[in-house]
């Protein structure tokens, strides 16, 4: 049995909710969202707040995560979601240039990535700060844009998320 789902999610005032076939949409102060979610349990929207429950007593393998997604969906309306990546290396750097962040990562070329709609960034000298509303979509962007130079062991050069600790190698000693 779940435990985030069997507790009543409470929605804060100036969001709303709407479950319909299968889609929720929540939509708040920030904008809106709207996620398929599993056939297999049922959202209800009460008064308390929003309820879930597996339809079936053998179908509750999906009930805590169809819980999480709606408290991160109501979550990002309202607060949104964050994540902040450091860039070390001289000569490394990160810019927002129009709907694209272009980057200098050691490479013979410039790393362009799309930027997807929904997401804003700011770029600082040595950070890249992704905000959003859907924190799937923010936690994706910013795996992509880590996974094209990931921090090495040795020096740590390259995108590290902020409070993430890499375990550097000591260097080849000599004799």
């Amino acid at each position: 049995m779940s435990r985030l789902g069997k507790k009543a999610i409470l929605i804060p005032s100036g969001v709303e909710l709407k479950f319909q076939a299968g889609i929720l949409s929540v939509k708040g102060p920030k904008g809106e969202i709207k996620k398929t979610l599993g056939e297999k349990i049922s959202i209800e929207v009460t008064p308390e707040g929003v309820v879930t429950k597996p339809i079936k007593e053998t179908d509750v393998v999906m009930w805590g995560t169809v819980a999480s997604h709606v408290m991160n969906m109501i979550d990002g309306v309202t607060k949104g979601f964050e994540k902040k990546l450091i860039l070390e290396g001289i000569g490394y750097k990160a810019e927002v240039k129009g709907d694209s962040l272009v980057c200098a990562l050691g490479f013979s070329h410039p790393v362009s990535l799309k930027i997807p709609s929904g997401l804003t960034l700011k770029s600082e000298k040595g950070s890249v700060l992704i905000s959003g509303i859907d924190k799937d979509v923010v936690g994706a962007f910013a795996s992509v844009v880590r996974s094209n130079k990931k921090p090495e062991p040795y020096k740590g050069k390259g995108f590290r998320y902020d409070g993430e600790v890499i375990k550097m190698k000591q260097g080849k000693k000599t004799v």
